[in-house]
């Protein structure tokens, strides 16, 4: 999410929520790392996926997740390769480019995204998306 999307959030981050998402994820045995409020983003949850999950030619993959004590959210998905990447983002905020809730989809998440109708319930919007993203590393493996 670009600093101008959060300033469209207009909602303060929701660290008491980041807290319960990164005890959930902890022991969730498809993540090697989460960090809470790296340096490089101090409003967000950053997961690394363990690579088992993944073909060789991915060399890393990670989930982000920012969320706002209004209840919008932004989670990012990013798969890096040697020279290019895969991005998908799933978005809850006000905007001048879609609906509140929307999708950027992969390989590129342009902008603007696609209309989207995401859960009410936090824990339903994750496992909507972390069953999206089992999806994929699926795909790698059936093909």
């Amino acid at each position: 999410m670009s600093e101008d999307d959060s300033d469209a959030v207009g909602a303060p981050v929701d660290f008491d929520r980041l807290d319960v998402i990164r005890d959930r994820f902890a022991s969730d045995d498809r993540f090697t790392r989460i960090e809470a409020q790296p340096d490089v983003a101090p409003d967000r949850l950053v997961c690394v996926y363990d690579d088992r999950w993944y073909p060789d030619h991915v060399e890393s993959a990670r989930l982000d997740v920012v969320w706002y004590e209004n209840g919008d959210f932004s989670i990012h998905y990013h798969e890096g390769y040697e020279s290019e990447s895969f991005d998908h983002r799933w978005d809850r905020h006000p905007s001048d480019h879609n609906v509140r809730d929307h999708v950027h989809e992969g390989p590129a998440a342009p902008t603007p995204g696609t209309d989207a109708s995401h859960p009410g319930d936090w824990r339903d919007v994750l496992s909507m998306v972390l069953s999206e993203i089992e999806d994929r590393q699926r795909a790698f493996w059936e093909s």
